[in-house]
């Protein structure tokens, strides 16, 4: 039988993870890509950065996009500052930005572009392929 001493709970686990993350990665400059962005009616921003290796969900509060000199838009290639957060009830962290600043387009979305382009140019968006949708 296998002793219990040296198991860690899932409270406790992510509580040990919050407290690593948050404390090493506190004040942080990140770039990437958005996408999946929402201004919601509170005021606050949410969106998704991503690079071609990975991606983290991420939030700008009220407070701080309201001294935004751009609209973030999704494909536009950003610079973010801000910390690491954990929320503990559900093992997830994500990126609270306090600054964005634009760095211009970014390669997902213009390689994006390039495909639709192509495809565009080879006809496949004509009419004559579209098919009926089903009732």
């Amino acid at each position: 039988m296998i002793s219990n001493k040296n198991f860690l709970s899932v409270g406790e686990l992510t509580r040990q993870v919050k407290e690593i993350l948050e404390g090493s990665f506190s004040q942080l400059w990140v770039e990437g890509e958005i996408s999946n962005f929402i201004h919601h009616s509170s005021g606050h921003m949410y969106f998704t950065l991503k690079d071609n290796e990975a991606e983290i969900r991420c939030v700008m509060f009220k407070g701080n996009n309201q001294y935004l000199h751009f609209k973030p838009e999704n494909g536009m290639k950003i610079l973010l500052n801000g910390r690491i957060s954990v929320y503990a009830p559900r093992g997830q962290y994500q990126l609270v930005a306090t600054r964005l600043e634009p760095a211009g387009l970014g390669t997902l979305f213009l390689a994006f572009e390039a495909l639709k382009k192509e495809l565009s140019a080879a006809g496949l968006f004509s009419d004559e392929f579209k098919k009926q949708l089903p009732k």
